[in-house]
């Protein structure tokens, strides 16, 4: 029986496409770069994944992910700003401005409370996270929160998955769940830990990487099916 859900924030529980096209374009305004376009984000959108997936594969350091993606994208746009320190922090704030919910994630969460033990665990820095998880009313909902930033370690690592163990007690293999959207930091961070594994993929993704999957689903709203079979 499954007693315990480990939640990803970003992508899963929380549309991270629309808080990254108001943050970007909101940080435009205040530093009077210019127009930020839609196609500017989805540029942007790729290179920071580039450098998310490099940091979960240990190449690089999470400050030089916060610096090296806007140094890129500023070069790839051929915008001459040095202020790149200065925009990574106000990005930072301007993540957590705006909330969006994916479909069905907030009624499915709160209907679980009190039936199992639900926690987050998000590679997220901690300025942003815990303005979304604040601001969404998550924060009241979960029995405890895990960020990398306070941590020390990122999914997928096993540092990572032991921190957490350390303060919601040991994992058993079938009691300890983790959803989410990304095959290279939670479903491998589920493999290094060896929990069930619920890949949250709308968007019929290839499970290129070959992990284990124990479930997949489209829709947050099929957890409680899952937790009943």
């Amino acid at each position: 029986m499954i007693k315990t859900l480990l939640w990803d924030i970003d992508g899963t529980l929380l549309n991270f496409e629309k808080s990254e096209k108001y943050a970007i374009k909101k940080c435009f305004e205040i530093f009077s770069v210019g127009e930020c376009t839609d196609e500017m984000v989805a540029r942007y959108s790729l290179i920071n994944r580039k450098y998310w997936e490099m940091l979960e594969r240990g190449e690089i350091t999470k400050p030089q992910v916060l610096r090296m993606r806007f140094e890129e994208f500023f070069i790839t746009e051929r915008i001459a700003f040095d202020r790149v320190d200065d925009f990574n922090r106000e990005y930072q704030v301007r993540l957590g401005d705006k909330v969006f919910f994916s479909d069905n994630a907030l009624e499915t969460v709160t209907s679980l409370k009190g039936k199992v033990r639900q926690y987050a665990v998000t590679n997220g820095t901690a300025v942003a996270q815990s303005r979304k998880l604040t601001r969404s009313g998550l924060i009241k909902i979960f029995d405890d929160v895990f960020i990398s930033d306070e941590i020390g370690y990122e999914k997928p690592t096993v540092e990572f998955f032991d921190a957490v163990q350390r303060k919601t007690g040991p994992f058993k293999r079938d009691e300890v769940m983790i959803i989410g959207d990304s095959l290279t930091s939670d479903m491998q961070g589920g493999n290094n830990a060896d929990i069930i594994c619920c890949w949250y993929n709308p968007l019929n993704l290839e499970n290129k990487n070959k992990l284990k999957i124990d479930y997949e689903i489209k829709d947050i709203g099929e957890i409680p099916n899952i937790l009943k079979n």
